[in-house]
């Protein structure tokens, strides 16, 4: 019997992120290579096995019906392809990699609690640009455990992740001290209504802060490039009719003329979640995500009470009680 073709994995790889994606474009950008060259891949293992797999159309991609078919058979194929390397690295003797998003909001101080504590596993902690670059880290298997705010993305599947919440955090309100507001001891969301939300970069990016100002009627917002924490407080002080949200506990820099102000009436939940890749997992990955379970169990990380709390939907879907 003939063996048949000998496949081209990084073909096969080409293949199915595009298959995920159905755009050339973002399927390029995912594994590092031009979109012509991606474009020749799939070219290539479609030759290779005398089949189209997709529709090219003037304005969308979309899978033919043998693409369909074999978009499964792909994604099993690259993860035998991933355990078989796993195998030949011993990954028993290589520490968890963990990499974490959301930098603005300081989320290695959280991790800190579980990499500081005798868990007996080792974690290698590291920096993703945002959820997307750590998703496609974790299907690529460069990293072994993502922790930032895990939320929908329009034209986004996270197919093959699986996720966790490990903290819900209150958030306190930035003002200057010269806002009207900002002498209250604590302040309701709609209080904000008439002042202008200061945001990090685009608000289409920042999906907490859009939904909290949908929810809470804030008409008026303002963006700019994220030049860091320092540079957003400062913002807010010398724009006395802004405000901007962090999570209650982000140690604030040395910025005289601000204060923080708790909100309440609902208190708004900022939720960090854990993401890993289902297949091939870390041989210590239960360990780690045991031992986050434990210590946010201690301090009561995710206590949450509708009637007084506010998530945006995303989180109220994840059983939190």
């Amino acid at each position: 019997m003939h063996p048949g073709p000998d496949l081209d994995l990084a073909r096969v790889r080409a293949f199915a992120v595009t298959a995920e994606l159905l755009h050339f474009g973002r399927a390029a950008e995912v594994l590092g290579i031009t979109q012509q060259a991606l474009s020749k891949r799939i070219a290539r293992l479609e030759g290779e096995l005398g089949v189209v797999l997709f529709d090219r159309g003037a304005s969308a991609v979309s899978l033919t019906a043998t693409g369909e078919s074999l978009a499964g058979p792909a994604a099993r194929l690259l993860t035998a392809a991933g355990e078989f390397v796993a195998a030949a690295r011993d990954t028993e003797t290589r520490p968890l990699r963990l990499d974490v998003w959301g930098h603005l909001y300081a989320p290695m101080r959280t991790v800190a609690h579980i990499v500081d504590a005798p868990a007996g596993v080792a974690v290698e902690p590291g920096s993703g640009r945002d959820l997307p670059g750590v998703a496609d880290a974790l299907l690529r298997g460069d990293t072994d455990l993502g922790f930032g705010r895990v939320h929908p993305i329009p034209g986004r599947r996270f197919t093959g992740l699986a996720h966790r919440l490990a903290r819900l955090e209150p958030v306190d309100v930035l003002l200057a001290v010269g806002h009207p507001l900002a002498a209250a001891d604590v302040l309701r969301p709609s209080d904000l209504a008439d002042s202008v939300m200061w945001c990090p970069a685009s608000l289409e990016r920042l999906d907490f802060l859009r939904k909290f100002a949908d929810r809470f009627g804030i008409a008026r917002t303002a963006s700019g490039a994220n030049l860091g924490l320092a540079h957003s407080i400062e913002h807010v002080r010398d724009h006395p009719d802004c405000f901007t949200l962090l999570p209650a506990d982000v140690p604030l820099p040395d910025v005289p003329g601000v204060r923080a102000v708790p909100l309440a009436g609902p208190t708004p939940l900022y939720a960090w979640s854990l993401l890993w890749r289902e297949a091939d997992p870390h041989p210590q990955l239960d360990d780690v995500l045991a031992a986050f379970a434990e210590h946010g169990a201690r301090r009561r990380w995710l206590e949450y009470d509708p009637d007084h709390d506010w998530l945006p939907d995303i989180e109220a879907l994840d059983g939190v009680g």
